[in-house]
C-alpha cells in the first residue's frame, strides 16, 4: 500500500480539480535513471491496465504497474510547499541511497 499524506492528497484534489475530468487518480511508478538509478514517476490517470495494483488511502485512489508495485511498498507520499521547494515527496523505507532533489533512489 502507498499511504497518502493529508497535505498530499489536499494537493492532488486541487489539482484534479483544476484540470476540470472526471475520475482521475494518481499514478505512481518507477522507470531507470536519474543520479541514484530508479527515478519516481507521478502522474494523473484514468486508464487502468489489469496488471495494474490499485489502493485508496486517505481517499486518494493511487494505481501503480506491477512492476514498480515492489520498489514503492510501504511508500508515503507527501507533499511539500515550504521555500526549499515546491511538490510531491516521496518517503520511501524501501531506498537504501536517494539523490539531493529527492527524485531518483536505489535499492
Amino acid at each position: 500500500m502507498i499511504i497518502v499524506t493529508d497535505e498530499a492528497k489536499n494537493q492532488a484534489i486541487r489539482l484534479m480539480d483544476e484540470d476540470g475530468k472526471d475520475g482521475l487518480f494518481i499514478r505512481v511508478g518507477v522507470e531507470g535513471g536519474g543520479c541514484s538509478g530508479l527515478m519516481y514517476q507521478l502522474k494523473f490517470d484514468n486508464v487502468e491496465s489489469e496488471d495494474d495494483r490499485t489502493f485508496e488511502n486517505n481517499d486518494v485512489k493511487i494505481v501503480v504497474d506491477k512492476k514498480s508495485y515492489l520498489y514503492l511498498l510501504g511508500t508515503t507520499l507527501d507533499y511539500s510547499g515550504g521555500l526549499n521547494g515546491k511538490g510531491f515527496i516521496f518517503k520511501n523505507p524501501n531506498a537504501d541511497r536517494t539523490c539531493g532533489c529527492g527524485e531518483s533512489f536505489s535499492i
